[in-house]
Order: C-alpha cells, then structure tokens, then sequence
C-alpha cells in the first residue's frame, strides 16, 4: 500500500506536508504508511483517497490483481473487506462486506463530491448516513445516500451487524 500511496502523490506532484494537510492526516502517520511501518485506519485511507481524488481501492489493490487480496481494514466501528472492484466508463464501484461493531460509532470523512453509498443490510440494527441526517435499517434494508458529507455508522443494540456495501465514485472530466 505504501508504494501505491507514495506513487499517487509523487505523481499528482504533491508533497507529503500538502497531502498531510489536504487530507487532515498527521505528516509522520503518512510518511509511516507510505514506509509501510505504520498500517491505517478507514477514516484515514478515505481522507487520503479523497485529498488525491481517487477511489480507496487505488491505495489498497495492485492494479491487475483481484480486489479479494486487499487487506481487511478496521475503523472505530467498522471491519471492512472489500470484495470487488468494478471499473465503467463513466465510475468506479467498490463491493465491500461490512461488519458494524455493537457499541462504537464511526464517521467516515467526506468522499470526493458525487460518491454514494448504497448499504444492504443483513444482519442486525443500523444507523448509517449522513452525520446531520442518519438513516436506520434492520434486516433486508437498503439504505443509500450521498457520501460527499462526514457520515455515520454505528450498530443499534448488542448485536453485530452484517450488511454489503456498494460505493459509487464517478470519474472526474478530464481537460
């Protein structure tokens, strides 16, 4: 991950003290990721993939190796997998499964503006959404919503929930 991430942003000719304060990430978290000593959080690897404009699978895939050997990644409330990557002209989705642990509450950073999340629920409680407008959902919800807000998730009650998500990030026009 950190030949990736130090690629991306010697390529957009950004430093590492700009994309620390683009992104809202300490200087030292991301010369250690970048060094691989150091190993992130969610709510970091999003903030970084929005401050360089790309989806959190560029940080976290080999291009041309299957989405399935990304690592697991854990945030205050959440346990990630992402299961695949979808690339089409005009987006790029990212299939994760989703863990939503009782007791803890997260909030992901703003995406870059158009992303959404599109959340199926298949087990337990959730509060999910935009920070100043959170959805609920139980089993068999969908639950969708524009991510280009801080967002929520948390479990409702003592139980576990397990739910797939589908991230939409649409292509920025070139030129």
């Amino acid at each position: 991950m950190g030949q990736r991430l130090r690629g991306l942003r010697e390529a957009r000719g950004i430093s590492l003290s700009e994309l620390a304060r683009t992104a809202g990430v300490g200087k030292a978290t991301l010369s250690g990721l970048e060094n691989g000593t150091r190993n992130p959080t969610l709510e970091t690897m999003y903030a970084i993939a929005a401050a360089l404009a790309v989806p959190m699978s560029a940080l976290t895939v080999d291009p041309g190796a299957p989405a399935s050997t990304a690592a697991p990644m854990r945030g205050a409330a959440v346990l990630s997998t992402l299961l695949e990557v979808f690339h089409e002209p005009a987006a790029t989705y990212e299939f994760f499964r989703i863990q939503v642990l009782p007791g803890a509450r997260q909030t992901s950073p703003a995406h870059l503006p158009g992303v959404t999340e599109h959340l199926s629920v298949h087990h337990g409680q959730v509060i999910a959404g935009p920070v100043d407008a959170p959805l609920t959902g139980g089993p068999g919800a969908y639950l969708t919503w524009t991510a280009d807000v801080p967002h929520t998730y948390a479990a409702v009650g003592p139980d576990e929930v397990q739910a797939t998500l589908l991230i939409r990030t649409p292509h920025r026009p070139t030129g």
